[in-house]
């Protein structure tokens, strides 16, 4: 008899190993990557999903606290072809439900065919098919979280510190570990708010560039953000990543939507359609721009569906990503994005300075 049960929306039970018992239930999405699995658990983006690594051996070469994106593992549940003891002790520490011993192979064209669909899980001694039912039961019943954002914010404004002129005024969102260094090692000042803060709160920092970060959930629910990407637009220069660009979008005229599977890896292509280099980017959205509206131009696309990758107004001063230049994990091909957003501001001292890379 099998340990562990997901319950998957489309109608079947797929049975599984458990590796860390406990019951949950969210939305199933899967990954590509083949490494960065801890940046990926840390992630904040992934918020309330189950997430599912198509890579089939998950911990190979183990668990580094200095890789965390954040303070914690923010799926609701992990599922991999095999999962290494050292990730499942993470994950027990964590309390993070985890299963193996699947084909994931066919969890991940299912979600292609049919789209990221709900799951409930149940893991342990001895749980049934009807508990995993009885969790996706309850997942179906319950409306997407409209304050997801409390859950993945600070709760108070945070200072780092950089040895140039420039002051960044980042809306926590959700925002990755990365996004924050990418920006201080480059000089800059980063004062982190918290997801609903007011135009006040930003106008005390009296910032150079106020900065919209990723962030798990509908864009449509982040109103406070979206009263200040109005409330500044055109005043101070703006920049946005994943979430944030989605945001910076709605807030000025565009429209959003969901996409059937999302973008969820570290090998998507994006065409730059001034000079038309394609560039390997690092991806994890649900949602995507599907209108810019006026007062924003398409500057990049995706080569795969040609969703809308980068936006910009030279009249605004607005320069975004619906990828994560940050990577981590992931390819390096556009952490230049950092350095443009900084040249906005047009200070002085934001010269990238590369951090030492710690050894084995």
């Amino acid at each position: 008899m099998s340990d562990a049960y997901l319950a998957l929306e489309d109608g079947r039970v797929v049975e599984a190993r458990g590796r860390v018992p406990g019951r949950t239930r969210g939305e199933l999405v899967f990954t590509t990557a083949y490494t960065g699995y801890e940046e990926s658990l840390t992630d904040p983006s992934y918020e309330e999903q189950v997430l599912t690594f198509s890579y089939p051996l998950i911990g190979n070469y183990g668990v580094r606290a200095e890789r965390f994106e954040s303070d914690r593992v923010h799926p609701r549940a992990a599922v991999a072809r095999e999962f290494t003891e050292e990730v499942v002790e993470w994950l027990a520490d964590e309390g993070v439900p985890a299963v193996d011993h699947l084909d994931t192979r066919d969890l991940v064209t299912s979600i292609r065919e049919e789209g990221a669909m709900k799951v409930g899980i149940a893991v342990g001694e001895d749980v049934t098919p009807e508990d995993a039912k009885e969790e996706l039961a309850q997942c179906k019943g319950m409306s997407e979280h409209v304050d997801i954002g409390a859950q993945v914010t600070t709760t108070e404004l945070t200072t780092f510190e950089g040895d140039g002129d420039t002051t960044v005024a980042l809306v926590d969102c959700g925002a990755k570990g990365s996004i924050v260094d990418s920006l201080v090692d480059r000089g800059a000042t980063v004062h982190v708010l918290p997801y609903d803060a007011d135009a006040e709160d930003v106008s005390a920092l009296d910032p150079d560039v106020l900065f919209i970060s990723n962030g798990p959930g509908d864009p449509e629910n982040y109103t406070a953000t979206h009263d200040l990407v109005e409330e500044f637009a055109g005043e101070v220069p703006l920049a946005g990543i994943c979430l944030g660009q989605q945001i910076v979008a709605s807030a000025l005229g565009g429209t959003t939507e969901k996409m059937a599977f999302g973008h969820h890896g570290v090998n998507q292509p994006v065409r730059d359609l001034q000079t038309g280099k394609v560039v390997m980017t690092t991806q994890n959205h649900g949602y995507t721009v599907a209108d810019p509206g006026d007062k924003l131009d398409v500057t990049q696309v995706n080569v795969n569906d040609d969703t809308a990758e980068g936006l910009a107004s030279e009249e605004l001063s607005v320069i975004t990503r619906q990828y994560h230049p940050e990577a981590h994990p992931g390819p390096h091909d556009s952490l230049g994005f950092f350095d443009d957003v900084l040249a906005m501001a047009g200070t002085e001292g934001n010269e990238h300075k590369p951090r030492a890379v710690a050894s084995d």
